[in-house]
């Protein structure tokens, strides 16, 4: 009787510890984020077509039917099982990476993409958490512009703040405007939606400069994300030949 009780005082104790701890954590959450929208940029548009939730099946609905092209860059499975040829099982799809290994059809290096293919063209081409792994992204971006057919679909999706990552290939990090520069016009793109999703709070850390340290960092946002439609081939397309005004549009330098 007596270990019968002592047992169940214990598991009491137990309980009351894990409510007591379930309620600090949902205290701390709602206190922390009570001022979460003083760290968003007003400035900066949230992806709402193709946030980093919602552009799967936004791609699988433009594209999920027969005769219909799918080139993914990036496709090996790293982080958990793909499910890319069950959303596209109406459509060709073709999964396309660096190194062999699960869902991946072609491998080869991005930057040379064209060369793979010959005069195969997609109908939509997309990567998620891929282009901040090219060395030279503008290359990558010309080479999907060989191959994807007037009117296709190219969607990329990469990180505007994220902690580093496959080093030493960790090489850079975009906004949405970074986006729209590489699939301009002038490359013969035209945006349907550039923006970013997944807020974050941050701040400067200890070992940081002194007058920097435990300040708060504001305006950072996980990741970034580009849908557009090509409008146009653009032959002999070289960056060297680019104007400023044909990548920036409208947008101009903020005054001082």
């Amino acid at each position: 009787m007596r270990h019968t009780l002592g047992n169940a005082i214990g598991m009491s104790k137990k309980i009351a510890k894990k409510t007591l701890r379930a309620g600090y954590r949902t205290f701390m959450r709602m206190f922390l984020s009570f001022a979460d929208h003083k760290y968003l940029d007003p400035k900066v548009p949230l992806s709402r077509l193709v946030g980093h939730s919602k552009y799967l099946e936004y791609l699988r609905d433009c594209g999920n039917r027969k005769g219909m092209r799918i080139l993914e860059i990036g496709s090996r499975e790293v982080t958990g099982k793909s499910d890319a040829r069950k959303r596209f099982a109406n459509a060709d799809y073709v999964g396309f990476d660096f190194y062999p290994g699960p869902n991946v059809d072609v491998v080869g290096d991005a930057h040379r993409l064209s060369q793979y293919f010959g005069d195969q063209r997609f109908d939509i081409i997309y990567s998620s958490a891929v282009f901040e792994h090219f060395a030279m992204p503008w290359v990558v971006a010309t080479e999907i512009a060989k191959l994807l057919k007037p009117g296709g679909i190219v969607f990329v999706e990469t990180h505007f703040s994220h902690g580093s990552h496959e080093r030493p290939w960790n090489f850079f990090q975009f906004s949405d405007m970074a986006l729209r520069v590489l699939f301009s016009p002038a490359l013969g793109f035209e945006c349907i939606e550039a923006g970013m999703s997944n807020p974050m709070i941050g701040r400067f850390s200890k070992f940081a400069d002194d007058y920097l340290r435990f300040m708060p960092v504001k305006g950072l946002y996980c990741h970034s994300e580009f849908l557009g439609r090509k409008t146009r081939d653009v032959d002999l397309f070289d960056w060297n030949n680019v104007n400023l005004d044909d990548v920036v549009g409208d947008t101009k330098y903020p005054s001082p």
